[in-house]
């Protein structure tokens, strides 16, 4: 977008686009969302962001009326796949706070400085401040939603220290800790749970989401209803249990941690999980100009594609879940649980989530006498369990999508199929189009469209970069829980080592 079409947005005050740009006032001093209901500044004196961080080193505060830092995040670090959406990603996950910047320049494979001087010209600000204008996020949400004492919301939202905290929020809001907290509105949680409402774009399908998770539900590890999903979950300070829940307005995230500085983490990877970030009027707009998808989107608007909370869990799971049912694919994961997954202490109230998902390491010692069925795809298993177990193979949020592809499938027994599924639910990548799919070719005869995989795959260019989401509407036009990938290829004996 240029000058004139976000302008055309702010006079509008359009939601739809909060989060994708901030507006700033030069006479003011202040940022806004572009929803800001104030009086729309003369053009003059506007000038567009990519991030908040970069109006905050510009020397702007944030507008005490839009609240700017309370919107879902931005769909383009997704859509994106270059150097600053990946690194995007991983400040949201929380890698600084973990890493600090040479951490996260060494995921994504470059120098700090050449990261450096990417972000401050990709996003106009660099990878400190970028982190430290999601800290305060983070920290006004945690003031205005929890009971949680001050000093104990500084360093749930990854500050190193309470000074740091005071003067961050300070500057960023021109309010103090105390006077953001002042501003709440009532609200009630469970004794020993945090409890936030997540930020997202309507429409949503929030029961797709549920729908999807439900049937794959590992017992003891996850839960799902058509309105909830629960479940455990090892964070980088320990393990945590957390549930989300849909009123049909709001979006509620429930949850229990170790560590309280692991919530900026979780709440990102719930985000993902959901697909919170993304932009469902453009996505819907896009797909309903095919009169064979405009009914699909029509009766199922706001279709959102669900992600991972662990990128190497999803892998075994796509894995193990190559050519079976989602059912039989639930038996084997259930299986691998009971053999190889640790024990969570128990809580006060009674309690299904009993659990962890095994980790790699885990399942290389213990997984292979769980593990029933054909000797190759056991064996691929154990292969992966072992690679990721000893840093062969790594697996993350901050990966370039075709580099991810050609690691997993230079892996005897990770196809197409499978490193595209990965690619989808991992990264989130929207322009992924599993054209040999089963479901999704049964999917495309039931509306009409080509059935074979590639006059399928030649309509689906069409609609990119938007195909994920058009796999989506296939697996439910199918009528299936779950996709079912096609036989695997003869695989190429070539592994990593």
């Amino acid at each position: 977008m240029d000058f004139t079409e976000r302008y055309r947005v702010i006079q509008a005050k359009d939601p739809r686009f909060d989060g994708q740009f901030i507006s700033a006032v030069r006479t003011t001093g202040i940022y806004c969302r572009p929803s800001c209901p104030a009086r729309t500044p003369r053009a003059e004196n506007v000038t567009f962001y990519a991030t908040s961080a970069a109006a905050h080193e510009a020397g702007y505060r944030a507008c005490k009326r839009c609240l700017p830092e309370a919107v879902p995040g931005t769909p383009a670090w997704n859509l994106r796949n270059d150097l600053a959406s990946r690194a995007m990603r991983l400040i949201g996950d929380g890698i600084i706070e973990r890493e600090g910047v040479p951490g996260l320049a060494g995921r994504l494979g470059y120098s700090s400085r050449h990261l450096t001087r990417v972000l401050h010209s990709e996003l106009g600000a660099g990878p400190l401040a970028l982190s430290r204008a999601h800290r305060a996020q983070t920290a006004r949400t945690l003031l205005t939603a929890t009971d949680l004492p001050v000093a104990d919301v500084a360093f749930a939202a990854g500050f190193a220290s309470i000074r740091q905290f005071n003067d961050t929020i300070s500057e960023v809001f021109e309010l103090t800790p105390g006077e953001i907290r002042a501003k709440r509105a009532p609200h009630s949680a469970t004794p020993g749970t945090l409890s936030l409402t997540l930020p997202f774009r309507a429409p949503f399908d929030a029961a797709g989401v549920f729908a999807w998770l439900a049937p794959r539900a590992v017992t003891g590890v996850e839960l799902a209803t058509p309105t909830s999903y629960a479940r455990a979950l090892q964070l980088p300070g320990g393990p945590g249990r957390f549930e989300v829940s849909f009123d049909g307005t709001s979006l509620r995230l429930d949850a229990r941690l170790t560590q309280l500085g692991d919530l900026p983490t979780l709440v990102a990877r719930v985000r993902r999980l959901f697909d919170l970030d993304a932009d469902p009027i453009a996505v819907d707009s896009a797909l309903s100009t095919d009169p064979a998808l405009a009914p699909r989107v029509a009766a199922i608007p706001g279709i959102r594609l669900p992600g991972a909370v662990d990128a190497e869990e999803m892998l075994f799971r796509a894995i193990i879940g190559q050519q079976i049912t989602v059912a039989a694919a639930r038996t084997q994961l259930n299986r691998l649980a009971d053999a190889c997954s640790t024990d969570l202490a128990p809580v006060d109230e009674p309690d299904t989530i009993t659990r962890l998902f095994p980790t790699a390491a885990q399942i290389a010692a213990d997984g292979r006498s769980a593990l029933v069925g054909p000797r190759a795809k056991i064996e691929t298993v154990m292969r992966i369990a072992d690679a990721l177990a000893s840093g062969a193979l790594t697996l993350g949020l901050g990966d370039d999508p075709v580099e991810q592809h050609t690691r997993l499938t230079a892996f005897a027994g990770i196809g197409d199929w499978t490193a595209g599924y990965v690619g989808m639910r991992v990264l989130g990548n929207p322009d992924i189009f599993l054209s040999g799919d089963v479901a999704v070719r049964s999917g495309a005869r039931a509306l009409g469209l080509p059935g074979d995989a590639r006059p399928l795959a030649a309509y689906a260019a069409h609609h990119s970069p938007w195909r994920s989401y058009l796999c989506l509407h296939l697996w439910r036009a199918a009528g299936l829980p779950a996709p079912i990938p096609a036989p695997l290829p003869v695989p190429i004996r070539t592994e990593i080592s």
